[in-house]
């Protein structure tokens, strides 16, 4: 695998399609991260790291709409791959659906949002869109 954030993100794309509740991924600090900014944004319900082997996993459990079965991540977009990193200083900060989604951007300050990062004035590599 070259790249295990594109393989996260699709593992949360494909649990969505299949409208499965909980989807467990293998972890690493990026994606344990990812998902924290996931949680506090209100696009899943809630996560869980479990650590056991060498390596652990994040259970991630889907927020669902009660009423019309809607889920609340619309689209997850992979920005920077391996083969073209895409990288973006405070001033350029991208904006997603003109405020209502979310870039997370990987800085030297940690991974953080693109509104996070912009009003700390610290750009660095866009990692993925979310809305």
């Amino acid at each position: 695998m070259t790249d295990p954030i594109a393989d996260y993100l699709t593992r949360l794309r494909n649990a969505i399609r299949a409208k499965h509740r909980v989807v467990e991924v293998p972890a690493s600090n990026l994606k344990k991260e990812i998902t924290k900014i996931l949680f506090e944004k209100g696009y899943i319900l809630n996560y869980k790291f479990i650590e056991d082997g060498p390596q652990g996993s994040i259970k991630v459990a889907l927020k669902y709409d009660p009423v019309n079965k809607v889920n609340a991540i619309k689209k997850l977009e992979r920005v920077s791959t391996p083969g073209m990193r895409k990288y973006t200083g405070y001033k350029e900060m991208p904006r997603v659906i003109n405020g209502l989604g979310v870039a997370i951007i990987s800085t030297s300050q940690g991974v953080m949002t693109n509104k996070e990062a912009s009003n700390l004035k610290v750009g660095g590599e866009v990692l993925c869109y979310v809305y």
